[in-house]
């Protein structure tokens, strides 16, 4: 995936995520993000921002989307043996389901298993798309996790004013969740996002990404 190509150049590499000037460029305009651009954040936040923070856990689309499909032993080789989960108090799963109105459109939503709250949150910007998809997820890692009894609660958020911005509006909600909970260890209580805040996020990821372009 990160081959070198001079028509689509890697602008930045985190781990395993890189983001080519293709990606970058749907920062741009009205358009959705796409995978890469959510992994590249959530590997930000788990390699730079909340380096130093072991009550953390974040997990790509990608690897919500596998956990689906894992049985109780793949998902303990993942989560227990691999990312010591159950040692983790907050676990940030971006999930990249379907809308229902439009088949073809992905969808990103935010599901976060608080352990203080015995809780997973589910927060999703466009009408409870990701619902079932979420409800489904979070009943097939619960016992793995040790949270057997933990709810399910899906979250009053933010709505999208366009149908577009589902990636933004996931990273936007990651960004204010982890600043809460680092505050004040739970989820609960958490206000919607302003939309000045989606409005803004998107030049603040282009220079994020030229920052950390840097570094390649």
């Amino acid at each position: 995936k990160a081959r070198a190509s001079r028509a689509d150049p890697i602008l930045a590499s985190l781990s395993r995520n890189s983001l080519r000037m293709s990606d970058v460029q749907l920062l741009h305009g009205p358009h959705w993000l796409n995978e890469a651009i959510v992994n590249f954040y959530f590997a930000y936040m788990e390699e730079i921002k909340y380096k130093a923070n072991d009550d953390f856990l974040f997990l790509t689309p990608e690897m919500s989307q596998c956990m689906l499909y894992m049985d109780d032993k793949e998902l303990h080789s993942l989560l227990v043996a691999q990312y010591k989960a159950t040692r983790k108090s907050f676990i940030f799963m971006a999930m990249n389901g379907v809308r229902a109105r439009d088949r073809d459109a992905a969808h990103f939503t935010l599901l976060v298993a608080s352990r203080p709250d015995k809780t997973f949150y589910h927060f999703d910007s466009y009408g409870g798309n990701n619902s079932n998809g979420s409800l489904e997820l979070s009943n097939n890692i619960k016992d793995v996790l040790d949270m057997q009894r933990a709810r399910f609660r899906s979250q009053r958020c933010l709505q999208q004013s366009n149908d577009y911005d589902c990636g933004i509006h996931v990273i936007c909600m990651a960004d204010q969740l982890t600043d809460y909970v680092n505050r004040f260890d739970s989820v609960d209580g958490v206000q919607p996002l302003h939309q000045d805040v989606i409005k803004a996020k998107r030049n603040q990821l282009i220079k994020l990404i030229a920052s950390l372009g840097q570094h390649i």
